[in-house]
């Protein structure tokens, strides 16, 4: 069954219960980037409540959320690319989300040097970036997982490195179905990893969100080293771990 006819119903009759604990990524300095502005913890905290009265309003289903979980959610504004299960445009919000923090940290690598593959002028950074990884929580009775059969047989589809069309004409489809979250296979992560992608708040299982750990990632013309502090990890991907993204192929790494 192509993606093309995946119906409405189609993908409600292969929703099932889901629970576990998810990864997500953001840059380190995203908790006290404020404190550089004011001179007092008064002033810092004045500070964030004049910002956040400028921001549009929490939907309703996100509030009472840590703002690390509904921020996905939250913002108006015309999403500008487009992402596996999201269209560009002014389109529902998708919170991207890894089964394990490791797999969550090689999809943002993948990002990262997708950014020097198309600013190939930009010198390689000096010092290593310093990133927050931090655990929510999820349950829903109403998931679909692409990697299990029937849906796996469109595996060619959700897995396209390029072209997203087909994921998203599926996630259009499974909000209206409802579906609450969708498990795929990573394509940015060596290792495959396994990804969410969470259409709808009512998906976590917590208000808070849960353990936190600092990574490191150092990016040179060897590849990628990401280092996490606490419990102590070094993984090493060499250059061609992301050479099979044909924007990552003609990259130049001679710098």
């Amino acid at each position: 069954m192509s993606s093309s006819i995946w119906t409405r119903d189609a993908l409600s009759s292969e929703a099932a219960p889901a629970r576990g604990t998810c990864w997500r990524v953001v840059e380190a300095q995203h908790h006290v980037s404020t404190a550089k502005l004011t001179d007092t913890a008064e002033e810092q905290t004045r500070l964030e409540e004049l910002i956040e009265g400028s921001k549009p309003p929490i939907p309703v289903a996100c509030r009472g959320l840590h703002y690390l979980l509904f921020t996905p959610f939250r913002y108006g504004a015309a999403y500008p690319k487009g992402s596996r299960f999201r269209r560009a445009g002014m389109t529902a919000g998708v919170y991207y989300a890894s089964v394990r923090p490791e797999t969550a940290m090689a999809e943002l690598s993948f990002y990262r040097l997708l950014f020097f593959a198309e600013s190939p002028a930009t010198p390689w950074p000096a010092n290593p970036g310093e990133y927050s990884a931090f655990s929510a929580d999820y349950a829903t009775e109403l998931a679909i997982d692409l990697t299990r059969p029937p849906l796996d047989r469109d595996r060619a589809t959700w897995t396209d490195k390029t072209d997203y069309s087909g994921c998203q004409s599926l996630a259009d489809l499974a909000r209206e179905a409802p579906i609450d979250l969708i498990k795929y296979q990573s394509v940015r992560c060596p290792d495959r990893g396994m990804n969410l992608a969470i259409l709808d708040c009512a998906a976590f299982a917590s208000h808070d969100i849960g353990s936190r750990q600092t990574w490191r990632i150092q990016l040179n013309a060897s590849g990628v080293r990401l280092i996490r502090d606490h419990p102590k990890l070094v993984l090493n991907f060499d250059r061609d771990a992301f050479a099979g993204d044909p924007r990552i192929i003609g990259m130049t790494w001679e710098r």
